[in-house]
């Protein structure tokens, strides 16, 4: 069980930032209030937690010594850190840790650790690989950047949290990783779309074809995570369309910045440029797969809940 004096409060508490939450009370962290945009979302966990529901950012920062943001993307971020706003974050961040867990860009990372530590607190980016299970069970991946003090004072929580807590460098270098990370994770999701679309066009089992790819060359943990559910049209979210796309988005600018050009990457972010105007954001990025079956095409006819004849994953695909 834990041994820490830290008072712990989330902002952000979807999928992945409620399982988190669980998982910290679980292993006797003193949990304080939980926040989200979704005011309904945060009440249901802290019905559930037998904790305070806050109704704004700053609320929270004022209840906790330790505030985890799980927060989708650069806008939302930059917003419960903002700096005209009396309620978010800054409002209270003296002797504070803040430990930011959401795939953003660098800069955003290397903004807000800029505005943390002017006012007195502590910030570490903590950029998490895996799955919405993983998060309950405590067995994420998270790349890590900022001070390394604040590194090392925060292990205690990310080591009950993942597995595996990697010292990256300084704000902004686990932003970076974490997008080639997601960049490639992409990149095999859109491959084996087009592996498994072609192989039904050819009249080719799939499953039999899944298994091939397993035992050779086309083998990958995207295989595992997303191959069943493209073959049955299963595309529950467990990490979206739009994710997928900002995240590419992100690692393409990083390459822009570096002088490369990289069409793979940038033929799969118009692949779910592509699913997103047809309405298809809010799917798992396994949706890919609507674009290469010939009898789907882009078809707005898709199982999307699971059915007596549609097999769900169990674990979900990897996260930011």
């Amino acid at each position: 069980m834990a041994n820490t004096s830290e008072r712990i409060g989330f902002v952000g508490v979807g999928r992945m930032g409620a399982n988190m939450a669980r998982r910290l009370q679980d292993q006797g962290f003193k949990l304080t209030s939980v926040y989200d945009i979704h005011l309904s979302t945060a009440h249901a966990l802290a019905a559930e937690l037998k904790i305070h529901a806050a109704s704004t950012p700053a609320e929270v920062a004022n209840r906790s010594s330790l505030i985890m943001t799980v927060i989708s993307d650069d806008t939302a971020m930059r917003s419960i850190f903002s700096e005209h706003d009396d309620n978010s974050l800054l409002g209270a961040v003296r002797d504070r840790l803040f430990i930011n867990c959401a795939t953003l860009s660098p800069n955003a990372h290397r903004d807000i650790e800029q505005l943390i530590t002017a006012r007195g607190g502590r910030c570490l980016e903590a950029c998490m690989a895996g799955s919405i299970t993983q998060a309950r069970e405590g067995t994420l991946y998270f790349m890590c950047g900022g001070q390394h003090a604040v590194f090392t004072g925060a292990k205690v929580i990310l080591e009950t949290l993942g597995t595996k807590v990697q010292y990256i460098g300084k704000a902004g270098e686990a932003a970076q990783v974490k997008a080639l990370v997601n960049m490639v994770m992409n990149s095999n999701t859109v491959a084996l779309a087009e592996g498994l679309g072609l192989g039904a066009a050819l009249g080719i089992d799939l499953t039999l074809l899944r298994d091939v790819f397993s035992q050779t060359g086309a083998a990958s943990r995207v295989l595992e995570t997303d191959g069943e559910d493209m073959q049955h049209r299963a595309h529950e979210c467990y990490f979206s369309v739009t994710h997928a796309a900002k995240d590419s988005a992100i690692a393409l600018d990083l390459a822009e910045q570096a002088g490369l050009t990289l069409p793979v990457a940038h033929a799969t972010l118009s692949q779910y440029q592509h699913l997103i105007k047809l309405g298809k954001g809010d799917m798992d990025k396994s949706a890919a797969a609507e674009l290469t079956f010939l009898d789907r095409l882009g078809s707005s006819s898709i199982t999307c809940d699971a059915g007596e004849d549609v097999k769900r994953r169990n674990d979900g695909t990897l996260l930011g």
